[in-house]
């Protein structure tokens, strides 16, 4: 059920024009009350999940870390008027390790990791996008790592119907060929249909909205589409 997302995860730095210099990864993993930048130099993994098979918990992503990257994005992000910190002893958690195995198999790319900020605002998430959007123009790949449909209480058939109407709403907002009505579309993003059975809590969207605001006026597509116990789920790129 997984092989779909592990194909399109796959084949993602192929797809690029060119290969990313570094990556700036937003992880819905990572909540803190700042803006916090990981400036290690070589992150260890950070297993926040538990009942997984033993040897998950052995897992390696040796990639290095981006320092230069996380600095250079926390002073973007001053200049915009948001408070920030660094730290650098916190493991890459699994929003990290687990879709980079699969995209950056040789662990070749330097990254640095961002957390979301705590209240999971949607506008002030978007408007850190938009802040950090002159990060692409040096080469970095920014990232959203999250889920587009996040409720692990419900599987099978009484996800199906309901996750689907949530996607294709999704999907129109997010796609929106308009930047200004798409960013307010997605701003508004719990008067969608099934938006808080899809997300009970926004943790795991709030990525895509930082990915969203550094997409600017960018076209917006859905780049992939798949079904995992019954729920739809959907990826999307900018530019």
């Amino acid at each position: 059920m997984w092989q779909p997302m592990e194909s399109y995860l796959a084949g993602l730095i192929d797809s690029l024009p060119e290969r990313p210099k570094a990556i700036l990864l937003v992880s819905g993993h990572w909540e803190e009350d700042e803006i916090t930048l990981h400036v290690g130099e070589r992150p260890p993994l950070l297993f926040d999940y538990y009942g997984f098979p033993e040897h998950t918990y052995r897992l390696r992503w040796d990639a290095p870390g981006a320092p230069e990257v996380a600095r250079r994005a926390a002073g973007l992000l001053r200049d915009a008027g948001f408070s920030t910190r660094e730290e650098s002893e916190r493991g890459w958690d699994h929003g990290v390790f687990v879709p980079m195995k699969i995209a950056v198999p040789g662990a070749d790319i330097p990254l640095a990791q961002m957390s979301l900020r705590a209240d999971l605002d949607p506008a002030d998430h978007i408007a850190i996008g938009r802040a950090l959007a002159p990060l692409r123009d040096d080469g970095v790949l920014i990232v959203g790592s999250g889920m587009s449909f996040h409720n692990l209480r419900v599987r099978g058939p009484a996800a199906v119907a309901p996750s689907a109407e949530w996607d294709a709403a999704l999907t129109g907002a997010v796609t929106d060929p308009d930047p200004v009505r798409r960013a307010g579309r997605v701003i508004d993003w719990a008067s969608l249909p099934n938006a808080r059975f899809a997300h009970p809590r926004e943790e795991h969207l709030l990525p895509l909205m930082v990915a969203l605001g550094a997409g600017g006026d960018d076209l917006a597509v859905r780049d992939h589409h798949s079904n995992v116990l019954g729920w739809a789920v959907s990826g999307y790129r900018f530019g």
